[in-house]
Formats: C-alpha cells, structure tokens, sequence
C-alpha cells in the first residue's frame, strides 16, 4: 500500500532552516508528482510546493518562494523540502503529499515550530 512517512520537523529560531524528508513507498514514485502541504489549526491546508517527475518543474506557495526549496531523490524515493529563513508563521504541521487521480495519499506530517 501507499505509505508517506515524513521527518526532519522540530523547533528552531526564527531565521534559521530545517529539512523535511518524505519516505515514499508503495506506489511507482519516479512517475509521480509529490508535494508538501502545511496546516495550521482552524485553517485550510495550504501548498507549500510541488515537484514534477525530476526536479526541473516546481511550484512554490507565494509564502515561502525565495525561502523553501523542493527537490528529490529517485532512486531512494524521497522527497525533500529545505526550509531556510524560516519566520514564526511557518509554525504548522507539514504533510508530504502523492496525487493519483482519483486517489490522493497523505503522510502523517511532521511539526514545525518557528519560535521568534
């Protein structure tokens, strides 16, 4: 079955970077667009980026561009998200996300806290 495992979440001072990785397994992964999404409580989810089959296409939210980073690994199905500047309204949980219509997969997600 489809399985998104996400790590690399914690605390960190405002300014600083963290990583997000995203474990996928299950389904053929070189074939598919991956993207991570992050969800604050008593918002919608939001896209934070999306990355094509290589990491030639990618799509940024307007919050984070110039800041995050997607990129992934295909021969170890992976999938990244390098977060650098990160500000206090960064603060969410971050979920790792794989669309096969009509069908999409969510991991878990991991916590990101942004302390000022």
């Amino acid at each position: 079955q489809v399985q998104l495992v996400e790590s690399g979440g914690g605390l960190v001072q405002s300014g600083g970077s963290l990583r997000l990785s995203c474990a996928a397994s299950g389904f053929a992964f070189t074939y598919h667009a991956m993207r991570w999404f992050r969800q604050v409580p008593g918002k919608e989810r939001e896209l934070v980026a999306s990355i094509g089959t290589t990491d030639y296409y990618t799509i940024y939210g307007d919050a984070v561009k110039g800041r995050f980073t997607i990129s992934r690994d295909n021969s170890k199905n992976m999938v990244y998200l390098q977060m650098n500047s990160l500000r206090p309204e960064d603060t969410a949980i971050y979920y790792c996300n794989a669309r096969m219509t009509p069908y999409e997969y969510w991991g878990q997600g991991t916590q990101v806290t942004v302390s000022s």
